[in-house]
């Protein structure tokens, strides 16, 4: 791949590195333990709503996330995102996230 991650399957499921399964095994055995609740994988939020641009609709753009959970712990919404490298992309994003949502993106 691009930046020479392997892709994984655990549970059925393939992710687009180790590193993002390994965190995904780690977070299951967290809801089973009773520490977070809600595990959702890759949830989409739009960070840019679509526009008309020399008479034409432009789409809107997306931000999807690896995992978001609840932390029982401190009683938020977790958004994580697991990366070997913080791509140009990635670092707008997170930006944009902030600016938008007001979530913060934590980095894994």
């Amino acid at each position: 791949t691009k930046y020479r991650a392997i892709p994984t399957i655990i549970d059925g499921i393939r992710f687009a590195s180790k590193k993002e399964a390994r965190r995904y095994t780690e977070l299951k055995l967290l809801e089973r333990g009773g520490a977070i609740t809600d595990l959702t994988r890759q949830p989409k939020y739009e960070i840019i709503p679509s526009v008309i641009l020399d008479g034409k609709k432009q789409r809107p753009v997306h931000y999807i996330a690896d995992f978001r959970y609840f932390d029982k712990q401190t009683s938020q919404e977790v958004i994580e995102d697991v990366k070997g490298i913080q791509t140009p992309d990635f670092k707008i994003k997170r930006k944009a996230m902030m600016a938008t949502h007001k979530i913060e993106v934590k980095l894994i």
